[in-house]
C-alpha cells in the first residue's frame, strides 16, 4: 500500500508568520499543536492533522500497523520505526505527518537516530512541507550531544541556513538532490513474526 505523498492544506490554520517554539514547548508531549513550514511560512497546527484519510483494506496489516503503534507509545525505537514505515510506504499508507508524529515521539524520548532523522528532515524539508532550519538545528544538537558524527557535520548548515534564506534555500536544494530517499538506508528495531513484534 503506497500512495503519492499528500499536499498539507493549512491556509485555514495560518496563525500569521513564523511562530517559534522554545526546545521545551516542542518536546511537551500535553502541547496540542505542531508548528508545520512551507517555504517561508510557517504556522501552528494542531497535532491530530491528517494528510490521509483512507479506509483499511487488509486487516492483518490494520492488526500489525495497530500494535506496533501501542508499542510505540511505549517504546522510542518502536515510534521511530512508525515513522521510518509512514515516511517509506511500507506496509501504511505513506503519510509525512503521521512519520514526523512518530519521529517526534521517539526524539522526544531521548532516541538519537530519531533526533538524526528530525534534524535532516527540517534542513531539507519534504513536498509538502518547506525546510525549518531552527527545528532542524534544534534536533541535531540534541543528537549531536549524544554523539552522532552526521548530526555534528550538518549543525553549522543548520545554523548559516537559520541566519541567511539565500543559505537556507541553497542547503535545502542541495539534500533535496543528494539525499533523495535517504530514510530507506535505515533499518528497523522491530520485526514483525507470528506471534508479534519481537525488539531484534
Amino acid at each position: 500500500m503506497r500512495t503519492l505523498l499528500t499536499t498539507l492544506t493549512l491556509s485555514a490554520l495560518a496563525l500569521g508568520g513564523c511562530a517559534t517554539q522554545t526546545p521545551e514547548q516542542q518536546l511537551d508531549p500535553g502541547t496540542n499543536t505542531v508548528r508545520l513550514c512551507e517555504g517561508n511560512n510557517c504556522t501552528i497546527a494542531p497535532r491530530n492533522i491528517e494528510t490521509f484519510q483512507g479506509t483499511p483494506t487488509d486487516p492483518e496489516a490494520e492488526r500489525r500497523l495497530k500494535a506496533l503503534s501501542d508499542l510505540g507509545e511505549k517504546y522510542p525505537k518502536a515510534a521511530y520505526d512508525l515513522g521510518l514505515r509512514y515516511m517509506r510506504g511500507d506496509g501504511v499508507d505513506q503519510n509525512s505527518y503521521q512519520a514526523i508524529e512518530w519521529m517526534r515521539k521517539a526524539g522526544s524520548r531521548g532516541f538519537m537516530p530519531a533526533q538524526l532523522a528530525l534534524g535532516k528532515i527540517y534542513l531539507a524539508g519534504l513536498e509538502e512541507m518547506g525546510s525549518d532550519p531552527a527545528e532542524a538545528e534544534s534536533w541535531l544538537s540534541r543528537a549531536a550531544a549524544q554523539g552522532s558524527k552526521e548530526a555534528k557535520k550538518l549543525l553549522p548548515q543548520a545554523a548559516s541556513a537559520k541566519r541567511s534564506e539565500q543559505d537556507a534555500y541553497k542547503i535545502r536544494e542541495y539534500y533535496r538532490k543528494s539525499w533523495g530517499g535517504w530514510y530507506y538506508t535505515y533499518t528497523y528495531y522491530w520485526v514483525w513474526s507470528s506471534s508479534g513484534w519481537y525488539l531484534r
